[in-house]
């Protein structure tokens, strides 16, 4: 009996069909991206199964050998008649795909003349880019029609796939999928935003944080136990993987979680296959909790009932913060899972940013010598507001200079939504409690309440109302010492920004209450008769 092939949402048969479009308009090389959790696995099978139905021969490169499998188990859904250029696997140089995995291509010649009419370069951020992947695109098979499968197209480094490709067709991006019910909704939580590490001083080895230096900032006792504490507090009991900086850090973070009572254990590069699929199906049936690893679970990794990613490795690279995030973004509705939640310990969501928050794709160009053509990062200087390079340690207007030395946070992670996010919110008190927090910040860092009032608009898309204010910092009733301190940090504000005297009032009035500023007043005259 020959297989059912998978049922097609509407918005991946609308993306295969731009694809023919685009292709009948003579194009060759195109970028098919499709955001994780969007369906790669069955858009790509189906375009195969086009290919082998109209006679075309196809060679589909992976770059992973524990990715030819999950190819394989595509293509017999589709009923497709499959050989493989991969050590162990059966050689059948007469089947219409190939599937081969670039590293086994390195060591085989005779695909050279294989008569691929087309190429399709699974995860193609990275496959395009590996050197049988260019050799595939420019020398052995330059006249195939040359399709590259990706969800995250930007890379680290200058080359990207703009260079290589014409044009681009796409999914919806994720918070359309959300909206259609084909995405989880998420909810974030973050440590404070200085993050929980000094990176200042780790070196950038090939566009990312060289990993010595992100094992001495991340591998910590207190780190690792602090995210455990985390884990307990806000989402004990639901399935977890977490991503590290490298083996040892993920055996320890196992470790920690197992050192509470809870199940955990790792899956590393040399776990085998069959142990790999055990361990993901002991995560499935709750035999696990959790499960770490480094660089393994980032691509490949498909158990829909996954409701929790902990972010603990910092990372320069876009392409594997979505790719991290999109491990828990898939619907499971055999498991009632209600939403994806990510704890980002590792300062990703503000570095990177956050899925919801994609609106479009594009074919990224290498422009200026900065990776991906993305303009330098920029900040707000938080006394006087002024926009300057992320780089820039001391401000030209005011002459706020940013402190270096970052001490290490282990303050309780909270709640943080994307600007997408923040834009649709319209419950009164969600935005005050939002409102509160950036007027915190502000506070605890130094940063005048001007900096607050910024920076909650340019996340929330508003402004805040003038009965927001109150109780933001101290609660509703603020003892004497907290309103001296209160009064002390305004007038350090105002000599900054060069406000007056009715400026400090009016502030604190905001925070403390109408007439509270002569109350003050009143009650150090009485403390301190002259």
């Amino acid at each position: 009996m020959s297989p059912s092939p998978p049922q097609l949402r509407p918005y991946q048969i609308e993306l295969i069909n731009d694809l023919y479009r685009t292709l009948n308009q003579g194009h060759r090389r195109v970028a098919i991206i499709a955001g994780t959790g969007a369906g790669k696995t069955v858009i790509s099978g189906q375009i195969c199964a086009h290919a082998e139905a109209a006679g075309k021969r196809l060679m589909f490169l992976v770059h992973l050998d524990v990715l030819v499998g999950q190819t394989y188990e595509k293509m017999k859904a589709f009923g497709l008649h499959c050989g493989f250029i991969k050590a162990g696997w059966e050689e059948d140089r007469n089947a219409p795909i190939q599937i081969a995995s670039v590293q086994t291509m390195a060591q085989r010649k005779w695909w050279r003349t294989w008569p691929a009419d087309v190429v399709f370069y699974d995860e193609g951020h990275t496959t395009l880019f590996s050197r049988i992947g260019k050799s595939v695109l420019y020398k052995t098979h330059p006249q195939a029609v040359h399709l590259v499968m990706t969800a995250t197209p930007e890379r680290l480094g200058k080359d990207q796939l703009g260079e290589h490709l014409e044009t681009l067709v796409a999914s919806p991006a994720p918070s359309k999928l959300q909206q259609m019910g084909f995405l989880a909704p998420m909810r974030y939580y973050s440590m404070p935003p200085d993050g929980v590490a000094n990176l200042k001083g780790i070196k950038t080895v090939r566009g990312d944080y060289d990993e010595v230096g992100l094992k001495n900032a991340c591998d910590r006792p207190e780190l690792i136990d602090k995210i455990v504490q985390e884990w307990q507090r806000l989402v004990h009991g639901k399935r977890t993987i977490a991503f590290c900086v490298d083996i040892e850090h993920a055996r320890h973070v196992a470790q920690a979680f197992r050192k509470v009572g809870i199940p955990a254990d790792t899956v590393e590069g040399g776990t085998p296959i069959k142990e790999r699929h055990r361990l993901y199906r002991d995560l499935r049936d709750q035999r696990l909790l959790v499960l770490t690893s480094c660089n393994v679970i980032s691509i490949g990794f498909d158990e829909p009932s996954v409701e929790v990613g902990l972010l603990l490795r910092p990372t320069q690279s876009s392409a594997l913060h979505f790719q991290q995030i999109g491990r828990v973004m898939r619907i499971s509705p055999q498991t009632h899972k209600v939403c994806g939640i990510i704890l980002d310990q590792a300062g990703n969501l503000e570095r990177l940013g956050f899925p919801e928050d994609i609106k479009e794709y594009r074919l990224p160009l290498k422009k200026d010598g900065s990776s991906g053509g993305k303009p330098p990062p920029m900040k707000p200087c938080p006394q006087c507001g002024r926009i300057v390079y992320a780089f820039v340690v001391k401000c030209p207007d005011c002459n706020h200079q940013w402190l270096s030395d970052r001490p290490l946070n282990l303050e309780d992670m909270v709640e943080i939504y994307s600007r997408d996010q923040a834009h649709q919110i319209n419950d009164i008190p969600t935005l005050i409690e939002l409102f509160h927090s950036h007027r915190r910040r502000a506070y605890q860092r130094g940063n005048a309440p001007t900096w607050a009032e910024r920076s909650f608009w340019e996340h929330c898309g508003r402004w805040p109302q003038s009965s927001w204010y109150r109780g933001s910092i101290f609660g509703n009733r603020p003892s004497a010492q907290q309103q001296l301190d209160y009064l002390s940090y305004l007038q350090s504000s105002a000599r900054r920004l060069g406000k007056r005297e009715d400026w400090i009032v009016e502030e604190f009035e905001k925070e403390c209450g109408q007439g509270s500023f002569q109350q003050l007043a009143n009650w150090r005259r009485a403390q301190y008769p002259s």
